[in-house]
């Protein structure tokens, strides 16, 4: 019904309109994807039956956005990083070519955390991103200019990478759908930082999208002939499933309590479940979940099984520049002469205590084994858990160094390999989204995404910034 130059067109001007708002896109490549636009309307004029480029090109003419992390050919990867302002990617992360290939038309590069290891997306390169719902509050991380942008409706979707929850954090503070595929599914190459050692089984690149019947398609593409470890094809029938549903973590000290909103909302879910597909939700409560952040934190940490060790974040901030000393860049940070932010600093200086007490490292890495293995028999082949994607809403600007740990409540299914979707549930009284995570064992994304796509259904999914 429109062409496809309309449809970027459109896009093109909703980003200069609330681009100066939220400062989401941080380079755009307009020129280049006007131009995209036109290549496809003249192949769909003289090109063969729509089924034959349906088949070629699932995505074609669908306008997206990229994590700046990710190599996008000609735009700035940087990942927030002073010392690499200059780097512009020569070629294409796999899964940035995989979706060009499919059709699809990049309208720039989004903003992200200093090296994708926070959850405000604010570096000295780019500067701040901002809440579409609330400009005072945060879109997340590290994938926050994503999540921001889609929840805008700037751009149809977007490519994040999740190593703590840096999908589903935006994803969940934004209002919209993050999935984090199953561990080793989607290749991570392309983007900067990449995982090495231990955690490149923790890292997962995933898709964003406003939609949560756009996961699916774009998930097929990002993984490629790695698709067939999922389970895509099977029908999922809703009544077969068997859902676990947990409300807290149990009550860590290191992170906020769950907020009454999100509880609620969560108890909304259980309620609609229970009534509309007359299944029995059981309530679980999984005591090892209480040691999620120091479980994740030990095993990202930990040697690989070549005894490789994990790559340093000091040694990251000296990437493309001299080595960073922490304690003297604070020092710089105090009198605002360092080119780093407070939590990038605050974190090379921590990431020294984790290894003091090897003993205690070595005990929290065999419980989350142990946590591991009972996860995947508690879901089994057919098993859902909801979980809360983040304990409070969408806090305000520089909060979250007061309660650093809260990303937990997400970071957990990164060292556990499961896959996860983050799913909005409509705004809370502020104003604000509220959403809940959905999780399958190993391989069962399919449960995941069936789930999503009936919740949003049921509970409205996304909703437009302004009308709430």
């Amino acid at each position: 019904q429109v062409t496809c130059i309309e449809v970027v067109e459109a896009y093109v001007e909703r980003i200069k309109e609330v681009n100066p708002l939220i400062n989401a896109v941080v380079k755009d490549r307009f020129e280049e994807a006007l131009q995209e636009a036109r290549q496809v309307d003249q192949l769909l004029s003289e090109g063969p039956g729509d089924d034959c480029l349906e088949e070629k090109f699932p995505l074609l003419g669908v306008p997206i956005t990229v994590k700046e992390a990710f190599s996008l050919y000609g735009m700035p990867n940087t990942s927030g990083l002073v010392n690499r302002r200059n780097v512009i990617a020569s070629s294409d992360a796999t899964v940035v070519s995989r979706l060009k290939q499919a059709g699809a038309i990049p309208l720039g590069v989004t903003n992200c955390s200093e090296l994708c290891m926070w959850y405000e997306s604010s570096n000295r390169v780019y500067g701040r991103t901002n809440n579409p719902y609330d400009l005072q509050r945060i879109v997340g991380g590290s994938s926050g200019g994503e999540g921001c942008v889609l929840a805008a409706a700037c751009s149809v979707v977007g490519v994040g990478s999740d190593i703590g929850g840096s999908i589903r954090m935006p994803a969940f503070f934004n209002g919209v759908f993050g999935h984090k595929p199953t561990t080793g599914v989607v290749p991570n190459d392309g983007q900067f930082p990449n995982a090495v050692g231990v955690r490149s089984s923790f890292l997962c690149t995933g898709p964003m999208c406003r939609y949560a019947e756009d996961l699916e398609p774009v998930l097929r593409v990002m993984a490629g002939p790695g698709v067939s470890k999922l389970k895509l094809n099977e029908k999922v029938s809703l009544e077969k499933i068997k859902f676990h549903c947990m409300d807290h973590d149990g009550g860590s000290i290191f992170v906020s309590p769950v907020d009454k909103e999100i509880l609620q909302a969560q108890k909304k879910v259980v309620e609609h479940l229970e009534s509309d597909l007359g299944v029995q939700v059981q309530r679980v409560a999984i005591h090892k979940m209480k040691y999620s952040f120091q479980i994740w934190s030990a095993m990202m940490s930990s040697k690989d099984s070549e005894g490789q060790e994990a790559q340093r974040f000091t040694d990251l901030l000296g990437d493309h520049g001299k080595p960073v000393w922490p304690l003297w860049e604070l020092m710089k940070w105090l009198v605002g002469m360092s080119s780093h932010t407070l939590p990038a600093i605050a974190l090379g200086l921590t990431e020294k205590l984790v290894n003091l007490n090897l003993s205690g490292k070595a005990k929290l890495v065999s419980m989350g084994k142990s946590l591991q293995e009972e996860m995947e028999a508690l879901l089994g082949p057919d098993g859902v858990l909801l979980y809360p994607s983040h304990p409070t809403i969408a806090p305000k600007h520089h909060s979250p160094i007061c309660m650093p740990f809260n990303f937990a409540y997400t970071a957990i299914f990164n060292v556990l390999g499961l896959p996860v979707t983050q799913c909005p549930l409509g705004l809370g009284s502020e104003g604000l989204p509220l959403g809940i995570q959905l999780v399958a064992a190993a391989h069962n994304d399919h449960l995941t995404l069936a789930v999503a796509r009936y919740l949003e259904k049921a509970f409205g999914g996304w909703v437009v910034p302004g009308k709430g």
